[in-house]
């Protein structure tokens, strides 16, 4: 489901550069129809698959979350409870992408769009990274707290794309330098979030004995910022002309705060292991049988 979050959006992305948004002018039906078949074209199809793919996440969200309720007794505790989190920002999601129609396409509701999607991706990768078997090394330190600057970082820049996505400010800045303060605020924003991704994996490859699954998350980030990064500026170099440059840019951005995700679960699973495991004491007993400090 994780990966398929990430696949639609990535989709809506592409249906946003492709001015493909308002497609299908009804909600939840596309001119009436589950297929619209007489007016399908590239546009429509875009918008049209986008929602199947929506609404096919949100039935399998709703198994999911009914499957957890069922066993609850078999499971973590806290399990049924986040699946019931997360089938409500799905629900949430949909009502935000029939808004996204009616209200025509305004952009505080298209950033609310995405922030809440990064939000129901994240939290599918909570819950998998939470129940994957992992046997911690105990020698974490503050990698969980540096990580999830790192995710509050990465997300708070990826609503901030999002806003200059919405709006359109990147044409307007590079076409007439209109809403260019909104673009120059994403271009520095860049600066916090990469230096803690680079010190989380400066930091990562300098601890001794850290789990080689966190060592290769720290290098897939490392991977993906250096990337999003490249893309970013060839972005603005060619521009925003190339639609696959635009949607890959914010399909790694999702994956780079995707692998932040997952690293900071690991991160403090690894840290509450280790307090939990306590080193066994020896207590040397004299020829006497008196007891002797050890």
């Amino acid at each position: 489901m994780a990966t398929l979050t990430l696949f639609l959006m990535a989709l809506g992305s592409a249906t946003r550069v492709m001015n493909a948004g308002l497609s299908c002018p009804d909600w939840p039906l596309c001119y009436g129809e589950f297929v619209p078949k007489e007016q399908m074209n590239l546009q429509v199809f875009l918008e049209w698959f986008h929602r199947l793919i929506a609404s096919s996440l949100g039935c399998l969200m709703i198994v999911l979350t009914g499957v957890t309720w069922w066993l609850k007794s078999r499971l973590p505790k806290w399990l049924p409870a986040l699946t019931t989190l997360c089938l409500g920002l799905i629900i949430f999601q949909g009502v935000l992408g029939g808004l996204t129609v009616t209200q025509l396409l305004r952009f505080d509701i298209v950033t609310a769009h995405l922030a809440t999607g990064l939000l129901f991706f994240s939290c599918m990768l909570v819950l998998g990274s939470s129940l994957m078997p992992y046997q911690g090394t105990g020698v974490v330190n503050r990698l969980p707290w540096l990580s999830s600057l790192a995710v509050v970082l990465v997300y708070g820049q990826s609503i901030l794309g999002g806003l200059v996505a919405s709006q359109w400010a990147a044409h307007q800045c590079l076409a007439g330098a209109q809403l260019c303060r909104i673009m120059n605020n994403h271009i520095a924003g860049v600066v916090p979030p990469s230096l803690t991704v680079l010190t989380l994996v400066f930091l990562s490859w300098r601890t001794p004995a850290l789990h080689p699954y966190l060592r290769g998350l720290g290098k897939l980030a490392l991977g993906l910022l250096g990337l999003q990064i490249l893309v970013g500026l060839s972005t603005l170099r060619l521009h925003l002309q190339v639609v696959g440059l635009t949607v890959a840019h914010q399909a790694i951005g999702a994956s780079l705060l995707g692998t932040l995700v997952i690293f900071s679960v690991i991160a403090i699973r690894d840290r509450h292991q280790a307090e939990y495991v306590k080193p066994l004491q020896t207590v040397p007993i004299s020829i006497t049988g008196s007891l002797e400090p050890s």
